[in-house]
């Protein structure tokens, strides 16, 4: 006994010690009475047990998988796992309720709450009863609801009840609770209750009651009589129950099916507790048509008639010939369905015949478009009603009327004939036309193809069940287009009939013609199926060997373009009634070819399995011919052709060879290995050779397999050097073959905390799918530590690995609760973008306030100086390439509090209108904030303030208001609330405040759009002098003018001749001397040489070097005229009449150039040098730099900056 204790202290250890890892659970529990408790887990041991725990100091454990706990005894449980332990383990506990003919022990079901309450809990009572026993639940509290998904309740409440049959069946119902079945009748002998909880779930200390009954036969009296038989049968996986007659001396009974046939009064019993769920009520009657009337008129049912069975009822419509009979359906009308197609609801009708078989059943359900129906001679109509269903007294009215012929007016399109054709025939029905006003008629076929209005009459009502349309069209094309197009077929023609849309193409005889599908592709199909939509496209390749199936289409698949040589037929079958999709096939001219047809296939992204066929597949492929496949691979995946289906001929000349064409070509045989797991486009040629046509022939079933074969791009990020920085990547595109993953895991939207390092890792993620964004955190706890001033807001750079360029950056501004956020542009102002003044597409800022409010958006050169926000703020930059601009886009400051939510600072430009709106325009500003606008206008110039847009509210509490108030004065020039009218404009004089506030709305919202004009200001003075300056300068010019010509008069006109032997010459006239030498002014000189003056005081040296600089005549001293000195006379030529003579260019003339001599104070006759000597040469008494002296009294005028000016500036 000792040995034995060791080992399990050694077994205790040894799990302790594989479980040191995770946390235990210790727990004692004590099972009630009657009850068996379960503890299991479906890990292995080695992972996760459930152990006893007993001994001295508990040091003795026993652990299992699973352990079953003794009723009425406290047991200490220790769990241990590697894995969570809630949901782990599972715990059952079973408790057993006897029942006898008239009550159950233990009389309630009860649960245990407070056991293992950590764990899932599933609490099951089974129930026994005698035979003939039926044994009651009364449910407590809350009552319960059926449910088909008990995974659905959500309060983590299920229960079930389980009832197994004689014949091996069990049968499971399950509920939630918040229903109203508070009461559950059990016949079976036994019968499963359970309830199961979820960890940590308080149960209810009692389930429900339970009761016992014996079983009494269930008693139904019934009328049969409107009916000609009512089918009683059993369903064969129902419960043991017979149905009996009863009333008479020998009941009748029966455990299979009972026929009633038109008794008026029946009394039926059944010796089960539930035969609505173990028979089906099936009824009949008999409606007698005449050639106009119906008896009776109306389909009408007993709804209680077996209340709460399934029931079908089929009325048998007896018409007379050449009679037709309409069904008419009150209400949502019915829908018809197709093949196996099922109606949810269980609500199901059909119309059968019952005499011609070739008449194929129709099958209908509830909530259609379909309201009445024509029903063909010999049939009948059924409604079947699911268990427990309702149904309305009356099904349909019927309504009867001699058959008419059934005419139709038809205007086929040119160049397209159509095809009427009979199928059977069984039915005495013929078309017929009218043709050049003949009537003709055909029991078989009528062709028209005439683009004419065509009367088509049919000798029968329904033709469309007897008659296939078909509708051709011919096209022939050249080397370079085609003559018409496949999108051009009128589809509208015989809607309700079995339509085949036919196109016969033909191409030069060495060339093919070619056929682009829609954007949705194409998918083959084996030839002789059918689509989902039952619209069926084929394609035929008429081949000297026949005609040949290349290929069978839906729609929707990887197929783009087919090639088919020479002439060919494009087919579109589409059933009668069926709606037409839009074709959407371009037809053009194709290039020369071998092939009998090309297919061209754009395989798509991510994994897929694609098959191809053969052309006439499954049928043999045509000898000594080739078909091609072009396979368009995504990029980054890899390719594997699989041969599915292959059928060896028996060669006569050559061989069947696969040929591969990438940059290289590669032939194969179909039993060589295919290629596998490659990468790019690839085209692939099947050769036929020329066969044994006595075996079986050529044919291939391919499949073109495509897998991901990318790498993921990897990037480290790593963010504890960008203080505050975050990044948000997020997975905006619908491409289902992205994914993004952060550290292994793969996300939708993720996130890189500030102050981290993630791996992340992008696969088959293109860069528009994708968006990246960055976000930094600008904050300050208290203005007085605060750093923030003037900072810049500039973009850091990211890790160059990140394969996603940067979408926006945003800045969260966090200020103290009495702070201010102040923004200003860099570059000098910033301008909102609104109607008129929009900002361009390269960048903008965002604005908004810290609960996420907008402010606006932004960008440069404006006229707002500053934003001032009371709040926390964000600013979000955007820009089409971070990589070029980083910023910096604002520059922020942190400053104390203001009185307004937000203040603009306004210098409006003279040379454009400035525009105002409110935050968040055109929105509305947040209820019960405030804005204004801070306006400085130049001097000499006022403001027009136009109100442009303004919306108000309701207000609830408070009202709007808008003010305006110059700089200087407190009193206001406009004050308005939202019940007041406001001023088209308003001239403010000065600079001003411009505020407004919202009130809190109760419907609507309150924005504003101002414009502000600026205007030059009047100043009437100034008007007055300008004008009487302008008089007196008009008097002067006028006596000035006077004055002139006085003394022109006095002036004596004397002409002569001057002749200069250099220069230009003067005629007479151009001067005048009317003095004599001693009486003229003309030895009075302006200004003299200085050499002239002191030439006597210089040197000879001086002087020759002055005289060689004034070669040729002196022209600072008088000089006689003594003729010319050339010897030469100059010849005078006469200037042309009317020709236009410039000034002399002073190069030209007898004056020397004027010296290019700049002007400064030092050379200004107003200055002197204070080191020059009062002497006749006035010579310098030292050297040095030059120190003038003011001689003038009256003001200067400021020097310059910059460059000295020059004369010739002037």
């Amino acid at each position: 006994m000792q040995l034995c204790a060791s080992c399990a202290l050694l077994l205790g250890i040894l799990f302790l010690t594989v479980f040191d890892s995770s946390d235990g659970l210790q727990t004692t529990v004590r099972p009630n009475k009657g009850s068996t408790v379960t503890v299991s887990t479906d890990l292995p041991l080695d992972q996760c047990a459930v152990c006893t725990v007993s001994g001295v100091n508990n040091t003795q454990t026993s652990c299992h998988s699973t352990l079953s706990l003794v009723a009425d005894e406290e047991v200490t449980l220790l769990f241990n796992c590697t894995k969570s332990i809630d949901q782990a383990f599972t715990v059952k506990i079973t408790q057993a309720i006897e029942c006898i003919k008239d009550k159950c022990s233990p009389t309630t079901g009860e649960t245990q709450p407070s056991i293992l309450s950590e764990f899932t809990r599933t609490f099951i009572w089974d129930l026994k009863a005698p035979e003939k026993t039926v044994m009651s639940l009364h449910i407590l509290g809350e009552g319960l609801v059926e449910t088909s998904k008990p995974e659905s309740c959500s309060d983590g409440f299920q229960y079930s009840v389980t009832s197994s049959e004689l014949n091996g069946i069990v049968q499971t119902q399950a509920y939630c609770r918040g229903g109203s079945v508070t009461h559950l009748d059990l016949a079976n002998e036994a019968v499963s209750v359970s309830l199961k909880v979820n960890p940590k779930a308080q149960a209810v200390p009692v389930l429900f009651q339970a009761s016992a009954a014996p079983l009494k036969d269930r008693i139904m009296v019934i009328s049969a009589a409107p009916y000609r038989a009512v089918n009683i049968s059993r369903n064969p996986v129902g419960a043991e129950c017979n149905v009996c007659l009863v009333g008479g001396s020998n009941p009748t009974c029966s455990d299979a099916n009972m026929i009633l046939n038109n008794k008026s009064t029946i009394t039926l019993g059944f010796n089960c507790h539930k035969p609505e769920d173990v028979f089906i009520v099936a009824m009949d009657k008999i409606i007698e048509c005449t050639q106009s009337s119906c008896t009776p008129a109306t389909g009408e049912v007993d709804p209680n008639f077996f209340k709460g069975f399934k029931r079908s009822m089929t009325w048998y419509v007896n018409v007379p010939e050449w009679t037709e009979i309409n069904l008419d359906f009150p209400g949502d009308g019915l829908k018809e369905i197709f093949g196996s197609d099922k109606c949810e609801d269980g609500y199901q009708y059909s119309v059968q015949p019952f005499i011609n078989k070739e008449v194929e059943t129709k099958k209908y359900c509830k909530s259609g478009l379909v309201s009445y129906l024509d029903l063909p001679r010999f049939s009948s109509f059924t409604a079947e009603v699911p268990k427990g269903g309702e149904l309305d007294s009356t099904v349909f009215t019927v309504k009867a009327s001699p058959r008419s012929n059934r005419m139709m007016f038809v205007t086929p399109d040119p160049d397209t004939k159509v095809y009427i054709t009979r199928e059977t025939t069984k039915l005495d029905c013929s078309v017929c036309m009218v043709k050049e006003s003949k009537r003709l008629c055909n029991s078989k076929s009528i062709m028209l193809e005439e683009a004419l209005n065509t009367s088509v009459e049919f000798t029968c009502p329904h033709p469309q069940n007897y008659f296939n349309v078909e509708i051709n069209t011919e096209i022939d094309c050249t080397e370079t287009s085609c003559a018409g197009g496949i999108g051009q077929t009128k589809t509208s023609l015989f809607p309700d009939f079995n339509r085949t849309f036919t196109w016969d193409l033909k191409a030069p005889s060495n060339r093919a013609f070619q056929l682009d599908f829609p954007e949705s592709g194409m998918r083959q199909i084996p030839n002789g199926d059918s689509c989902p939509d039952e619209n069926t496209y084929s394609v035929l390749s008429y081949l000297r060997s026949g005609p040949a199936t290349v290929c069978t289409f839906c729609r929707g698949g990887n197929i783009t373009t087919i090639q088919v040589r020479y002439k060919g037929r494009m087919l579109l079958q589409v059933p009668g009634n069926r709606k037409t999709g839009p074709l959407g096939v371009k037809l053009s001219a194709g290039p020369e070819t071998n092939m009998v047809a090309t297919v061209k296939v754009s395989l798509p992204r991510g994994v897929s399995d694609t098959d191809f066929m053969s052309a006439k597949y499954p049928n043999d492929f045509p000898d000594n011919q080739q078909m091609q496949w072009d396979f368009i691979v995504p990029g980054m995946h890899n390719y594997t052709v699989q041969f599915r289906e292959y059928t060896a001929p028996e060669c006569l000349k050559k061989d069947v060879v696969v040929e591969y064409q990438k940059k290289k070509s590669t032939k194969l045989t179909p039993a060589d290995p295919q290629p596998a797991h490659q990468q790019g486009n690839f085209n692939m040629l099947l050769w036929n050779c020329e066969t044994n046509r006595t075996l079986q022939g050529l044919n291939l079933k391919f499949r073109v397999s495509v897998m991901r074969s990318g790498h993921p791009v990897l990037c480290a990020v790593d963010l504890t050097k960008q203080e505050g920085v975050s990044l948000q990547i997020e997975q905006v595109g619908s491409d289902p073959f992205c994914e993004m993953s952060i550290n292994s895991e793969v996300k939708k939207k993720i996130n890189v905390a500030a102050g981290t390092k993630a791996s992340l890792s992008f696969l088959d993620c293109p860069n528009e799918d994708v968006h990246l964004t960055a976000s930094k955190i600008i904050g300050c706890q208290n203005l007085n530590s605060c750093s923030v001033s003037d900072t810049p807001l500039t973009v850091p750079k990211l890790d160059s690995c990140l394969p996603i360029p940067l979408h926006s950056f945003t800045w969260y501004l966090n200020i103290p609760e009495d702070g201010t956020v102040d923004l200003m542009s860099p570059t000098g102002s910033l301008r909102q973008s609104l109607p008129g003044q929009e900002c361009n597409d390269s960048h903008s800022l965002h604005v908004a306030d810290g609960g996420g409010s907008p402010v606006g958006d932004f960008c440069f050169d404006g006229i707002i100086e500053k934003v001032q926000i009371h709040s926390n703020a964000s600013v979000t930059a955007t820009v089409q390439d971070f990589t070029k601009n980083r910023g910096p886009f604002l520059n922020v400051s942190f400053h104390g509090e203001i009185s307004e939510s937000i203040i603009y600072r306004i210098n409006p430009m003279m040379s454009s209108v400035a525009l105002l709106a409110t935050p968040n325009w055109p929105l509305g500003m947040k209820p019960s904030s405030t804005a204004s606008w801070i306006v400085s206008l130049p001097s000499q110039y006022k403001a027009a303030l136009q109100f442009v847009n303004v919306s108000q509210p309701k207000c609830d509490r408070r009202h709007t208001s808008i003010k305006v108030h110059t700089m200087g004065s407190k009193e206001e020039m406009l004050s308005r609330r939202e019940d007041e009218e406001v001023e088209d404009e308003v001239v403010v004089p000065e600079s001003f405040y411009l505020n407004m506030s919202n009130c809190l709305p109760q419907e609507g919202h309150f924005g504003a759009v101002t414009k502000i004009v600026l205007q030059k200001k009047t100043n009437i003075l100034a008007i007055i002098l300008g004008v009487i300056g302008g008089l007196l300068l008009l008097i002067g010019l006028v006596v000035a003018v006077v004055l002139i010509k006085k003394k022109k008069k006095e002036k004596m006109n004397k002409e002569s001749f001057i002749y200069i032997s250099k220069g230009n010459i003067f005629q007479p006239g151009d001067a005048y001397f009317s003095k004599t030498r001693s009486d003229n002014e003309s030895h009075v000189y302006a200004s003299i040489d200085e050499t002239m003056v002191y030439g006597h005081l210089l040197n000879d040296t001086y002087a020759d070097s002055i005289q060689d600089r004034y070669k040729g005549m002196q022209v600072d001293s008088y000089q006689t005229f003594t003729g010319p000195t050339d010897g030469q006379l100059p010849v005078i030529q006469e200037p042309e009449e009317d020709q236009y003579k410039p000034f002399l260019d002073p190069s030209e003339s007898f004056m020397p150039p004027r010296p290019h001599t700049p002007i400064s104070r030092e050379d200004s006759l107003g200055f002197q040098d204070r080191r020059m000597v009062d002497n006749e040469l006035y010579t310098f008494k030292s050297t040095g730099e030059i120190n003038t002296i003011r001689l003038s009294g009256a003001d200067l005028e400021p020097e310059p900056a910059g460059n000295t000016l020059r004369e010739e500036s002037f």
